[in-house]
């Protein structure tokens, strides 16, 4: 069985909410020659209350874990990771599905929920410089000031301003991103 095979059966059983990514890393072997080093589901995912299934597909800097898999199932991730970068794919759903008070827990214990009086409730801030692509379906980008309609193929250059993700729709919206440390006062 192939690993397509494998990863389509997952589609199939899995929770509606947590639709597996499938991972594809490299390297070398003894000669030198370059290699598939693994090929399968992504094993690093969430679903914590309040906040959108996401898996953490790669990470380097301080928030990478020890070993061979700097991703591995169970280790815990923040936003973005200081001195590194974090490939994180997340799975928006419907703003009217949300746990508003639930997900202003889960912003707060992060540290990075607008403590003023945003007006959505997904409003946030990280010290990261973000590329934000949408895979599948559409969501509003929202700034403190005007919005942008995201479609499947859209990207966003997101430099570590407040902002926050309005999925206006009656389906899930299906994201990456690419999130890169800033040092102090960095310019994004």
């Amino acid at each position: 069985m192939n690993t397509e095979t494998i990863v389509d059966g997952m589609r199939e059983k899995a929770h509606p909410q947590l639709r597996p990514v499938r991972r594809i890393v490299t390297g070398e072997n003894a000669q030198g020659k370059s290699i598939f080093i693994s090929d399968g589901p992504t094993p690093n995912h969430t679903s914590d209350p309040g906040s959108p299934p996401a898996h953490v597909v790669w990470a380097t800097g301080e928030s990478a874990a020890p070993g061979t898999d700097p991703a591995p199932a169970g280790h815990a991730f923040g936003f973005h990771s200081k001195g590194g970068s974090l490939l994180r794919i997340v799975d928006f759903p419907p703003d009217a599905s949300y746990d508003t008070s639930a997900l202003a827990r889960f912003l707060d214990d992060h540290g990075v929920r607008d403590p003023g009086n945003a007006r959505h409730f997904w409003f946030h801030k990280t010290a990261s410089l973000d590329y934000a692509i949408v895979l599948e379906g559409e969501i509003y980008a929202l700034m403190d000031n005007g919005e942008a309609l995201m479609r499947s193929g859209d990207v966003l250059i997101q430099r570590a301003t407040n902002h926050s993700w309005s999925n206006r729709s009656s389906k899930p919206c299906r994201m990456a991103f690419v999130l890169l440390d800033l040092e102090p006062d960095g310019e994004a």
